[in-house]
C-alpha cells in the first residue's frame, strides 16, 4: 500500500522519521509531499495513493475525486474540519482523527496566554494572578481535562460544562460541574473554549453570552475561530472595557479586535499544537491507526461514520 504524508506545514523530522518507520516497517510505501504552494501538487501526489496522512491540509471534494485508490485520510490532530468528511462518506473513503494527541500542548498554550494576559502583556505595569480565580471549561474532553489539570496547579476553582459529558465524570476528576455555558459563563472569571466548529457551535460565543461574564472576564480559545460571533464579540468589547480576548487563532476581523488595546492578543498562526512532542506523537499516531487499518480493518477513530 502507498501511504501519502501531505503536509503543506511539514511534521518535525523526527516525527517524519518515525511515521516512516512505522509504515515502512508495516511493508507499506511512503511518499512524502511537504512545503507544497499548488493544489495542483497535491492532486498529483494523492492519485495513486491508499492512505493520506496531513495535518491542517485542506481535503477537497477535488481532492478526493483525484485520489482513485484512497481510502483513508487520517488527520494528525484533533480538529478534522479542514477534511469534507461528508464528501469522503459518499467516496468510501474513511476518516479519522488522532483525538489526545495534542492535548497537553493546548493545555500548556492556553495558560501561557493566561500569563502574559493578566500581567498586562509584561509592559511592566502590575497585573493580576490566577491563584484562586474561577476558570470556566467549555467542553470536557482530552484538552479540557488537561487544562483543569493544569489549572489546580496554579490553585483556580475549576469549573466545567459538556452536554455530552456526564456530570459525574466531570465531578470525579475534582472539577465542579455545571447545567448550562450560560451557568459558566456567569460565574467564572475565566472561560476556556474548547468546543468544536460544528453548525450547533459556530458563532455561539457571542454578545449575550460573553456579556453575562462578571467584571474583568477573559475569554481564551484555542478551539475553532468559527465558533466565535466576530461583530457580535467587538460590539460588546466596545461597551465594556474590562472584557478581555485572547486566542492562538487570528480572527477574520483582527483589524478591529486589535483596537482594544490591552485587552486582545492574537498570536500570528494556530499555534495549539506546535510543540516538538505534540507533532511527533499526533504523526506517529496516525501512522499506527493507517497500519492497523491495513492489518485487521480497525475504525476506531473513525469521525465520518
Amino acid at each position: 500500500m502507498k501511504v501519502l504524508v501531505a503536509t503543506e506545514k511539514p511534521f518535525a523530522a523526527v516525527a517524519v522519521e518515525g511515521i516512516r518507520k512505522e509504515i515502512e516497517g508495516a511493508g507499506h510505501e511512503l511518499v512524502l509531499l511537504e512545503k507544497y504552494t499548488e493544489t495542483a501538487q497535491l492532486l498529483d501526489a494523492v492519485k495513486d495513493a491508499d492512505a493520506m496522512i496531513v495535518r491542517s491540509d485542506k481535503v477537497t471534494p477535488e481532492v478526493l475525486d483525484a485520489a482513485k485508490n484512497l481510502k483513508l485520510v487520517v488527520r494528525a490532530g484533533a480538529g478534522y474540519d479542514s477534511i469534507d468528511t461528508a464528501y469522503a462518506k459518499e467516496k468510501g473513503v474513511i476518516v479519522e482523527n488522532t483525538p489526545g494527541q495534542n492535548s497537553n500542548a493546548v493545555a500548556e498554550l492556553v495558560f501561557g496566554l493566561l500569563v502574559y494576559t493578566v500581567r498586562n502583556f509584561f509592559n511592566g505595569k502590575a497585573g493580576t494572578e490566577l491563584k484562586e480565580k474561577k476558570l470556566g471549561i467549555l467542553a470536557f474532553g482530552n484538552v479540557g481535562r488537561n487544562v483543569a489539570r493544569i489549572a489546580k496547579g496554579f490553585g483556580m476553582e475549576v469549573y466545567a460544562y459538556d452536554a455530552f459529558c456526564p456530570k459525574a465524570v466531570i465531578e470525579e476528576a475534582g472539577v465542579h460541574a455545571v447545567d448550562s455555558q450560560e451557568e459558566l459563563f456567569k460565574n467564572c472569571d475565566v472561560v476556556s473554549l474548547h468546543i468544536p466548529a460544528t453548525p450547533e457551535t459556530k458563532g455561539s460565543i457571542n454578545y449575550a453570552l460573553v456579556g453575562m461574564m462578571k467584571k474583568g472576564g477573559i475569554v481564551v480559545n484555542t478551539a475553532r475561530k468559527e465558533v466565535i460571533n466576530e461583530p457580535e464579540l467587538i460590539k460588546l468589547m466596545g461597551e465594556r472595557e474590562d472584557l478581555k480576548y485572547i486566542t492562538d487563532i487570528k480572527p477574520d476581523a483582527d483589524a478591529d479586535f486589535a483596537k482594544f488595546e490591552g485587552r486582545y492578543f492574537s498570536t500570528p498562526k494556530k499555534m495549539g499544537a506546535q510543540t516538538a512532542e505534540a507533532n511527533i506523537n499526533a504523526g506517529i499516531a496516525a501512522a499506527k491507526q493507517i497500519n492497523a487499518y491495513f492489518s485487521d480493518g480497525c475504525t476506531k477513530f473513525q469521525v465520518n461514520k
